[in-house]
Protein backbone atom coordinates (compact mmCIF):
# COMPACT_ATOMS: atom_id res chain seq x y z
CA UNK A 1 0.00 0.00 0.00
CA UNK A 2 1.36 4.30 -0.59
CA UNK A 3 1.15 5.90 2.75
CA UNK A 4 0.83 9.53 2.96
CA UNK A 5 3.89 11.48 4.79
CA UNK A 6 4.84 10.43 7.71
CA UNK A 7 6.75 12.85 10.94
CA UNK A 8 9.82 12.80 9.21
CA UNK A 9 9.22 13.89 6.04
CA UNK A 10 6.89 16.42 7.54
CA UNK A 11 9.97 17.96 10.29
CA UNK A 12 11.58 18.30 6.72
CA UNK A 13 9.48 20.10 4.29
CA UNK A 14 8.78 22.28 7.78
CA UNK A 15 12.73 22.84 7.34
CA UNK A 16 12.58 24.05 3.77
CA UNK A 17 9.70 26.29 4.21
CA UNK A 18 11.70 27.73 6.97
CA UNK A 19 14.82 28.05 4.86
CA UNK A 20 12.72 29.75 1.75
CA UNK A 21 11.19 32.17 4.57
CA UNK A 22 14.73 32.97 6.02
CA UNK A 23 15.79 33.33 2.40
CA UNK A 24 13.35 35.53 1.57
CA UNK A 25 13.99 38.04 4.31
CA UNK A 26 17.51 37.86 3.88
CA UNK A 27 16.83 39.03 0.16
CA UNK A 28 14.76 41.65 1.74
CA UNK A 29 18.06 42.98 3.80
CA UNK A 30 20.09 42.88 1.26
CA UNK A 31 17.56 44.95 -0.87
CA UNK A 32 16.37 47.73 1.58
CA UNK A 33 19.33 47.04 3.98
CA UNK A 34 17.04 46.78 7.23
CA UNK A 35 16.80 44.00 9.16
CA UNK A 36 13.81 44.05 10.31
CA UNK A 37 10.42 45.97 8.88
CA UNK A 38 9.22 46.30 12.23
CA UNK A 39 10.52 47.14 16.20
CA UNK A 40 9.81 43.53 17.01
CA UNK A 41 11.96 41.66 14.60
CA UNK A 42 15.09 43.67 15.98
CA UNK A 43 14.86 42.22 19.40
CA UNK A 44 16.19 43.16 22.64
CA UNK A 45 17.25 46.50 20.86
CA UNK A 46 13.98 47.30 19.59
CA UNK A 47 13.68 49.85 22.90
CA UNK A 48 16.84 51.10 22.20
CA UNK A 49 16.23 51.79 18.79
CA UNK A 50 12.82 53.37 19.58
CA UNK A 51 15.09 55.57 21.81
CA UNK A 52 16.87 56.48 19.18
CA UNK A 53 14.64 57.64 16.74
CA UNK A 54 13.24 60.01 19.21
CA UNK A 55 16.67 61.52 20.06
CA UNK A 56 17.37 61.70 16.24
CA UNK A 57 13.46 63.47 15.62
CA UNK A 58 14.42 65.65 18.06
CA UNK A 59 17.61 66.51 16.69
CA UNK A 60 16.28 67.48 13.38
CA UNK A 61 12.93 69.37 14.91
CA UNK A 62 15.51 72.09 16.43
CA UNK A 63 17.37 71.81 13.04
CA UNK A 64 13.97 73.11 11.45
CA UNK A 65 13.53 75.39 14.16
CA UNK A 66 17.21 76.35 13.41
CA UNK A 67 16.45 76.94 9.99
CA UNK A 68 13.33 79.22 10.43
CA UNK A 69 14.53 81.59 13.11
CA UNK A 70 18.30 82.04 10.82
CA UNK A 71 16.13 82.80 8.00
CA UNK A 72 14.45 85.51 10.64
CA UNK A 73 17.12 86.81 12.14
CA UNK A 74 19.13 87.45 9.28
CA UNK A 75 16.06 89.87 8.17
CA UNK A 76 16.61 91.60 11.39
CA UNK A 77 20.49 92.18 10.90
CA UNK A 78 19.76 93.45 7.60
CA UNK A 79 16.93 95.81 8.90
CA UNK A 80 18.83 97.13 11.69
CA UNK A 81 21.91 97.69 9.55
CA UNK A 82 20.11 99.22 6.73
CA UNK A 83 18.37 101.28 9.08
CA UNK A 84 21.59 102.72 11.40
CA UNK A 85 23.67 103.31 7.55
CA UNK A 86 19.97 105.70 7.36
CA UNK A 87 20.84 107.31 10.11
CA UNK A 88 24.08 108.04 10.06
CA UNK A 89 23.12 109.20 6.14
CA UNK A 90 20.87 111.87 7.62
CA UNK A 91 23.41 113.15 10.16
CA UNK A 92 25.70 113.70 7.75
CA UNK A 93 23.09 115.40 5.40
CA UNK A 94 22.96 118.13 8.64
CA UNK A 95 25.66 119.56 7.64
CA UNK A 96 24.01 120.93 4.16
CA UNK A 97 24.06 124.53 3.34
CA UNK A 98 19.98 125.84 3.74
CA UNK A 99 19.44 126.72 0.66
CA UNK A 100 15.37 125.67 0.30
CA UNK A 101 13.59 125.47 -2.63
CA UNK A 102 9.50 126.10 -3.10
CA UNK A 103 8.51 123.73 -0.91
CA UNK A 104 10.24 125.43 1.97
CA UNK A 105 12.69 122.99 2.62
CA UNK A 106 16.67 121.56 1.92
CA UNK A 107 16.89 118.54 -0.91
CA UNK A 108 18.48 116.81 1.89
CA UNK A 109 15.38 117.03 4.44
CA UNK A 110 13.04 116.03 1.04
CA UNK A 111 15.76 113.01 1.70
CA UNK A 112 15.18 112.85 4.91
CA UNK A 113 11.31 112.14 4.40
CA UNK A 114 11.85 109.34 1.86
CA UNK A 115 14.73 107.75 4.24
CA UNK A 116 12.08 107.90 7.07
CA UNK A 117 9.21 106.20 4.95
CA UNK A 118 12.01 103.55 4.31
CA UNK A 119 12.59 102.77 7.68
CA UNK A 120 8.84 101.99 8.20
CA UNK A 121 9.13 99.38 5.36
CA UNK A 122 12.46 97.70 7.04
CA UNK A 123 10.18 97.36 10.71
CA UNK A 124 7.34 96.47 8.79
CA UNK A 125 8.79 93.59 6.83
CA UNK A 126 8.01 90.53 6.95
CA UNK A 127 9.81 86.80 7.09
CA UNK A 128 6.99 84.14 6.44
CA UNK A 129 4.09 84.67 8.41
CA UNK A 130 5.82 86.75 11.49
CA UNK A 131 6.69 90.29 11.63
CA UNK A 132 9.56 90.77 13.21
CA UNK A 133 9.51 94.45 14.86
CA UNK A 134 6.28 94.16 16.61
CA UNK A 135 7.12 92.14 19.86
CA UNK A 136 4.73 88.95 20.22
CA UNK A 137 1.93 90.63 17.91
CA UNK A 138 3.70 89.26 14.79
CA UNK A 139 1.15 88.41 13.13
CA UNK A 140 0.32 92.68 12.44
CA UNK A 141 2.36 95.32 11.36
CA UNK A 142 4.86 97.42 13.89
CA UNK A 143 3.92 100.96 12.40
CA UNK A 144 1.42 102.61 11.19
CA UNK A 145 1.43 104.58 7.38
CA UNK A 146 3.94 107.30 6.85
CA UNK A 147 0.89 109.44 6.03
CA UNK A 148 -1.20 108.54 9.03
CA UNK A 149 2.29 109.13 11.35
CA UNK A 150 2.83 112.62 9.77
CA UNK A 151 -0.81 113.82 9.09
CA UNK A 152 -2.89 112.11 11.15
CA UNK A 153 -5.83 110.30 10.23
CA UNK A 154 -9.27 111.34 10.74
CA UNK A 155 -9.43 112.95 14.45
CA UNK A 156 -6.54 111.59 15.29
CA UNK A 157 -3.37 114.32 15.05
CA UNK A 158 -0.50 113.37 13.57
CA UNK A 159 2.95 114.66 14.28
CA UNK A 160 2.80 118.02 12.34
CA UNK A 161 0.06 118.72 14.60
CA UNK A 162 1.72 118.19 17.66
CA UNK A 163 5.08 119.63 16.84
CA UNK A 164 2.97 122.90 15.35
CA UNK A 165 1.22 123.36 19.17
CA UNK A 166 3.78 122.12 21.03
CA UNK A 167 5.50 125.08 18.79
CA UNK A 168 2.70 127.53 19.87
CA UNK A 169 3.05 126.50 23.70
CA UNK A 170 6.88 126.91 23.83
CA UNK A 171 6.65 130.53 22.10
CA UNK A 172 4.08 131.82 24.29
CA UNK A 173 1.62 134.85 23.01
CA UNK A 174 4.26 137.28 23.00
CA UNK A 175 6.96 134.90 21.04
CA UNK A 176 9.62 135.32 24.18
CA UNK A 177 9.66 131.73 25.25
CA UNK A 178 7.28 131.69 28.32
CA UNK A 179 9.41 134.13 29.54
CA UNK A 180 8.39 137.71 31.11
CA UNK A 181 10.45 141.28 31.04
CA UNK A 182 8.58 144.08 31.87
CA UNK A 183 9.69 147.55 31.42
CA UNK A 184 12.70 148.38 34.13
CA UNK A 185 11.49 149.46 37.73
CA UNK A 186 13.90 152.40 37.83
CA UNK A 187 17.29 151.19 37.14
CA UNK A 188 16.48 147.63 37.63
CA UNK A 189 15.91 145.33 34.81
CA UNK A 190 14.06 142.17 35.62
CA UNK A 191 13.73 138.81 33.82
CA UNK A 192 11.01 135.77 35.16
CA UNK A 193 8.93 132.71 33.81
CA UNK A 194 5.54 133.17 33.19
CA UNK A 195 3.44 132.84 36.46
CA UNK A 196 1.51 130.03 36.90
CA UNK A 197 4.33 127.65 36.52
CA UNK A 198 4.80 125.86 33.43
CA UNK A 199 6.24 122.96 31.53
CA UNK A 200 6.26 125.09 28.77
CA UNK A 201 9.10 127.39 26.88
CA UNK A 202 12.37 128.21 28.32
CA UNK A 203 13.66 128.18 31.89
CA UNK A 204 15.77 130.77 33.22
CA UNK A 205 18.92 128.54 34.72
CA UNK A 206 21.88 131.58 35.13
CA UNK A 207 22.58 135.23 35.12
CA UNK A 208 26.06 136.03 35.13
CA UNK A 209 27.83 139.21 36.73
CA UNK A 210 28.05 142.82 35.52
CA UNK A 211 29.90 145.62 36.51
CA UNK A 212 28.16 148.49 37.61
CA UNK A 213 25.08 146.30 38.40
CA UNK A 214 23.86 144.02 41.22
CA UNK A 215 22.60 140.74 39.99
CA UNK A 216 20.17 138.38 41.86
CA UNK A 217 18.87 135.17 41.24
CA UNK A 218 17.61 133.42 39.17
CA UNK A 219 15.35 132.13 42.66
CA UNK A 220 11.64 131.54 43.27
CA UNK A 221 9.46 129.37 41.59
CA UNK A 222 8.44 130.26 39.03
CA UNK A 223 12.61 131.64 38.08
CA UNK A 224 13.12 135.32 38.21
CA UNK A 225 16.38 137.27 38.11
CA UNK A 226 16.64 140.76 38.42
CA UNK A 227 19.88 143.32 37.42
CA UNK A 228 19.70 146.55 39.17
CA UNK A 229 22.27 148.93 37.71
CA UNK A 230 24.24 151.14 40.17
CA UNK A 231 26.20 153.18 38.18
CA UNK A 232 27.60 152.65 34.19
CA UNK A 233 29.01 149.72 33.44
CA UNK A 234 32.33 149.77 31.43
CA UNK A 235 32.61 149.18 27.03
CA UNK A 236 33.08 145.82 26.94
CA UNK A 237 31.73 144.32 29.68
CA UNK A 238 29.21 141.83 29.27
CA UNK A 239 26.19 140.46 30.99
CA UNK A 240 24.99 136.77 30.28
CA UNK A 241 21.51 134.84 31.18
CA UNK A 242 21.55 131.13 30.45
CA UNK A 243 18.48 129.63 29.56
CA UNK A 244 17.27 125.43 29.81
CA UNK A 245 15.57 124.20 26.47
CA UNK A 246 12.74 121.78 26.13
CA UNK A 247 14.54 119.22 24.92
CA UNK A 248 16.94 119.28 27.32
CA UNK A 249 19.90 121.70 25.84
CA UNK A 250 21.23 124.74 27.15
CA UNK A 251 21.56 128.24 25.53
CA UNK A 252 22.99 131.49 26.27
CA UNK A 253 22.37 135.46 25.78
CA UNK A 254 25.24 137.62 26.18
CA UNK A 255 24.91 141.25 25.59
CA UNK A 256 28.05 143.41 25.80
CA UNK A 257 27.83 147.50 26.99
CA UNK A 258 28.63 149.79 24.40
CA UNK A 259 28.52 153.50 23.69
CA UNK A 260 27.38 153.13 19.97
CA UNK A 261 23.48 154.32 19.64
CA UNK A 262 21.50 152.77 18.22
CA UNK A 263 23.28 148.72 19.13
CA UNK A 264 24.66 146.50 17.55
CA UNK A 265 23.30 142.76 17.93
CA UNK A 266 24.39 141.31 21.28
CA UNK A 267 25.14 144.91 22.43
CA UNK A 268 23.06 147.19 24.95
CA UNK A 269 23.94 150.80 25.37
CA UNK A 270 25.28 152.27 28.15
CA UNK A 271 22.94 155.31 28.87
CA UNK A 272 23.47 158.76 30.83
CA UNK A 273 22.51 157.48 33.84
CA UNK A 274 21.22 154.32 35.49
CA UNK A 275 18.02 154.54 34.46
CA UNK A 276 18.39 154.74 30.93
CA UNK A 277 20.96 152.13 31.19
CA UNK A 278 18.41 149.80 32.41
CA UNK A 279 15.83 150.57 29.85
CA UNK A 280 18.75 149.96 27.15
CA UNK A 281 19.32 146.99 28.75
CA UNK A 282 15.69 145.67 29.01
CA UNK A 283 15.22 146.57 24.90
CA UNK A 284 18.30 144.55 24.01
CA UNK A 285 17.36 141.33 26.03
CA UNK A 286 14.03 141.18 24.85
CA UNK A 287 15.09 141.56 20.89
CA UNK A 288 17.86 138.58 21.74
CA UNK A 289 15.55 136.58 23.53
CA UNK A 290 12.84 136.53 21.04
CA UNK A 291 15.37 135.86 18.46
CA UNK A 292 16.55 132.70 20.88
CA UNK A 293 12.96 131.77 20.91
CA UNK A 294 12.19 132.13 17.01
CA UNK A 295 15.88 130.09 16.05
CA UNK A 296 16.90 127.78 19.11
CA UNK A 297 13.85 127.48 21.28
CA UNK A 298 11.99 126.71 17.79
CA UNK A 299 14.32 124.16 17.11
CA UNK A 300 14.05 122.69 20.34
CA UNK A 301 10.20 122.48 20.49
CA UNK A 302 10.30 120.46 17.41
CA UNK A 303 12.75 118.11 18.46
CA UNK A 304 10.80 117.88 22.57
CA UNK A 305 7.65 117.40 20.23
CA UNK A 306 8.91 114.72 17.73
CA UNK A 307 10.73 112.76 20.78
CA UNK A 308 7.21 112.78 23.18
CA UNK A 309 5.46 111.80 20.25
CA UNK A 310 7.69 108.69 19.39
CA UNK A 311 7.95 107.98 22.86
CA UNK A 312 5.53 105.23 23.04
CA UNK A 313 5.50 102.03 25.21
CA UNK A 314 3.64 100.23 27.69
CA UNK A 315 2.30 102.66 29.94
CA UNK A 316 3.88 105.86 28.10
CA UNK A 317 1.45 107.31 25.71
CA UNK A 318 2.24 110.04 23.63
CA UNK A 319 2.43 113.07 25.13
CA UNK A 320 1.06 116.17 23.43
CA UNK A 321 0.48 119.96 25.06
CA UNK A 322 -3.13 120.58 27.04
CA UNK A 323 -5.06 122.54 24.69
CA UNK A 324 -6.40 124.64 23.24
CA UNK A 325 -5.63 127.38 23.34
CA UNK A 326 -1.83 126.37 23.41
CA UNK A 327 0.20 129.78 23.71
CA UNK A 328 -1.23 129.70 27.43
CA UNK A 329 -1.17 125.99 27.88
CA UNK A 330 0.99 124.92 31.04
CA UNK A 331 1.03 121.35 31.02
CA UNK A 332 1.17 117.94 28.80
CA UNK A 333 -1.60 114.95 28.45
CA UNK A 334 -1.28 111.82 26.99
CA UNK A 335 -2.83 111.07 23.52
CA UNK A 336 -5.25 108.75 23.43
CA UNK A 337 -5.99 106.11 20.40
CA UNK A 338 -9.26 108.21 19.82
CA UNK A 339 -7.13 111.81 19.03
CA UNK A 340 -3.71 110.99 18.74
CA UNK A 341 -1.94 108.60 15.99
CA UNK A 342 -0.37 105.61 17.79
CA UNK A 343 2.85 105.13 15.49
CA UNK A 344 4.02 101.78 17.16
CA UNK A 345 1.32 99.47 16.41
CA UNK A 346 2.88 96.33 17.57
CA UNK A 347 3.20 94.36 21.12
CA UNK A 348 3.85 97.02 23.92
CA UNK A 349 5.02 95.63 26.98
CA UNK A 350 7.44 96.48 30.09
CA UNK A 351 9.80 92.92 29.88
CA UNK A 352 13.04 93.23 27.15
CA UNK A 353 11.57 93.12 23.99
CA UNK A 354 14.54 90.34 23.21
CA UNK A 355 12.22 87.75 25.06
CA UNK A 356 9.14 88.57 22.92
CA UNK A 357 10.06 85.78 20.68
CA UNK A 358 12.00 82.72 22.15
CA UNK A 359 13.10 79.51 20.80
CA UNK A 360 14.17 76.32 21.80
CA UNK A 361 17.62 75.16 19.62
CA UNK A 362 18.38 72.62 22.04
CA UNK A 363 17.16 70.13 24.71
CA UNK A 364 18.19 72.61 27.40
CA UNK A 365 19.42 76.11 25.06
CA UNK A 366 16.85 78.57 23.97
CA UNK A 367 17.26 81.24 22.35
CA UNK A 368 15.70 85.39 22.81
CA UNK A 369 15.59 87.29 19.19
CA UNK A 370 12.12 89.63 19.70
CA UNK A 371 12.56 92.73 18.61
CA UNK A 372 9.68 95.79 19.11
CA UNK A 373 10.32 98.89 16.85
CA UNK A 374 9.72 100.83 19.57
CA UNK A 375 13.49 100.07 21.34
CA UNK A 376 15.24 103.35 22.06
CA UNK A 377 17.38 103.06 20.08
CA UNK A 378 15.00 102.69 17.00
CA UNK A 379 12.94 105.30 17.61
CA UNK A 380 15.33 107.54 18.85
CA UNK A 381 16.65 107.31 14.76
CA UNK A 382 13.06 107.43 13.92
CA UNK A 383 12.18 111.02 15.92
CA UNK A 384 15.25 112.36 14.88
CA UNK A 385 15.13 111.83 11.43
CA UNK A 386 11.40 112.88 11.70
CA UNK A 387 12.09 116.07 13.02
CA UNK A 388 14.60 117.17 10.46
CA UNK A 389 12.01 116.04 7.60
CA UNK A 390 9.14 117.63 8.81
CA UNK A 391 10.07 121.47 9.27
CA UNK A 392 9.29 124.01 7.22
CA UNK A 393 11.15 127.17 6.41
CA UNK A 394 10.04 130.62 4.72
CA UNK A 395 12.19 132.25 2.63
CA UNK A 396 11.06 135.80 4.23
CA UNK A 397 11.53 134.72 7.91
CA UNK A 398 14.96 136.33 8.99
CA UNK A 399 15.26 133.92 11.41
CA UNK A 400 14.91 130.66 8.90
CA UNK A 401 18.36 130.13 8.35
CA UNK A 402 19.68 130.36 12.11
CA UNK A 403 16.46 128.22 12.49
CA UNK A 404 17.62 125.76 10.55
CA UNK A 405 21.38 125.72 12.04
CA UNK A 406 19.69 125.08 15.29
CA UNK A 407 17.74 122.21 14.01
CA UNK A 408 20.58 120.54 11.96
CA UNK A 409 22.89 120.72 15.10
CA UNK A 410 20.03 119.07 17.36
CA UNK A 411 19.53 116.54 15.05
CA UNK A 412 23.30 115.75 14.40
CA UNK A 413 23.72 115.72 18.19
CA UNK A 414 20.59 112.66 18.41
CA UNK A 415 22.07 110.56 15.72
CA UNK A 416 25.12 110.75 16.79
CA UNK A 417 23.59 108.76 19.99
CA UNK A 418 24.59 110.28 23.45
CA UNK A 419 26.39 107.49 25.53
CA UNK A 420 24.49 105.70 27.82
CA UNK A 421 21.85 105.44 25.52
CA UNK A 422 20.65 102.29 23.72
CA UNK A 423 22.26 101.86 20.15
CA UNK A 424 21.19 99.84 16.61
CA UNK A 425 24.27 98.44 17.48
CA UNK A 426 23.61 97.13 20.59
CA UNK A 427 20.50 95.48 19.65
CA UNK A 428 22.63 93.85 16.48
CA UNK A 429 25.04 92.98 19.12
CA UNK A 430 22.59 90.73 21.23
CA UNK A 431 20.87 89.15 18.12
CA UNK A 432 24.12 88.35 16.90
CA UNK A 433 25.25 86.72 19.98
CA UNK A 434 22.17 84.62 19.73
CA UNK A 435 23.13 83.79 16.36
CA UNK A 436 26.54 82.28 17.80
CA UNK A 437 24.86 80.38 19.94
CA UNK A 438 22.90 79.30 17.62
CA UNK A 439 25.72 78.03 15.42
CA UNK A 440 27.60 76.46 18.35
CA UNK A 441 24.16 74.58 19.06
CA UNK A 442 23.91 73.28 15.40
CA UNK A 443 27.54 72.24 15.52
CA UNK A 444 26.89 69.90 18.47
CA UNK A 445 23.83 68.28 17.11
CA UNK A 446 25.40 67.95 14.27
CA UNK A 447 27.73 65.85 15.71
CA UNK A 448 25.09 64.23 17.71
CA UNK A 449 23.43 63.33 14.61
CA UNK A 450 26.27 61.61 13.38
CA UNK A 451 26.17 59.44 16.66
CA UNK A 452 23.38 58.52 17.11
CA UNK A 453 22.85 57.75 13.35
CA UNK A 454 25.90 55.48 14.09
CA UNK A 455 24.28 53.66 16.68
CA UNK A 456 20.53 53.46 15.28
CA UNK A 457 22.55 51.88 11.97
CA UNK A 458 24.19 49.45 13.64
CA UNK A 459 21.25 47.88 15.15
CA UNK A 460 18.20 48.66 12.30
CA UNK A 461 20.95 47.90 9.28
CA UNK A 462 21.73 44.82 7.86
CA UNK A 463 25.37 44.37 7.03
CA UNK A 464 25.28 43.97 2.95
CA UNK A 465 28.47 41.62 3.02
CA UNK A 466 27.29 38.99 5.22
CA UNK A 467 24.18 39.15 4.63
CA UNK A 468 25.20 37.90 0.28
CA UNK A 469 27.04 35.06 2.78
CA UNK A 470 23.92 34.33 4.34
CA UNK A 471 22.32 33.83 1.45
CA UNK A 472 24.76 32.08 -0.71
CA UNK A 473 25.30 29.33 2.46
CA UNK A 474 21.01 29.53 2.58
CA UNK A 475 21.26 28.65 -1.07
CA UNK A 476 23.23 26.05 -1.14
CA UNK A 477 21.56 24.36 1.78
CA UNK A 478 18.06 25.10 0.41
CA UNK A 479 19.07 23.32 -3.23
CA UNK A 480 20.98 19.80 -1.22
CA UNK A 481 17.68 20.10 0.45
CA UNK A 482 15.31 20.25 -2.10
CA UNK A 483 17.61 17.89 -4.13
CA UNK A 484 17.72 15.42 -1.42
CA UNK A 485 13.52 15.48 -1.02
CA UNK A 486 12.96 15.21 -4.38
CA UNK A 487 15.15 11.84 -4.46
CA UNK A 488 13.17 10.85 -1.36
CA UNK A 489 9.39 11.46 -2.91
CA UNK A 490 10.22 11.19 -7.01
CA UNK A 491 7.64 8.29 -6.75
CA UNK A 492 5.06 7.51 -9.48
CA UNK A 493 2.47 4.71 -10.10
CA UNK A 494 4.75 3.12 -12.76
CA UNK A 495 7.73 3.14 -10.10
CA UNK A 496 5.39 1.79 -7.73
CA UNK A 497 4.40 -0.89 -9.90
Amino acid sequence: MITGVGPQSSLMVSALGDMRTRLTDLQRQLGTGQKSTTYAGLGIDRGLAVGLRGQLSAVNGYADTVTQIGVRMSVQQTSLARIADLGSAVKGATVTQFDIDSSGQTATQRAAMSQLDEILGLLNTPAGDRYLFSGRAGDQPATDTLDHILNGDGAKAGLKQIIAERNQADLGANGLGRLVIPPPAGSQVTISEETPPTVFGMKLASVSALNGATVTGPSGSPASASVSFTSSPNPGDAITFGFNLPDGTSQQVTLKATNSSPPAAGEFTIGANPNATAANLQGSLVTAVQKLAATSLSAASAVAATNEFFNVDAGQPPMRVAGPPFTTATALVAGTAADTVIWYTGEMGADPARGTAVAKVDDALSVSYGARANEQAIRSTMANIAAYAVTTFSPGDPNAQDRFAALSERVRSGLAVPNGQQKIQDIQAELAFAQTTIKDATQRQGQRKMMLGDLLDSIEQAPQEQVAAQILALQTRLEASLQTTSILYRLSIVNYL
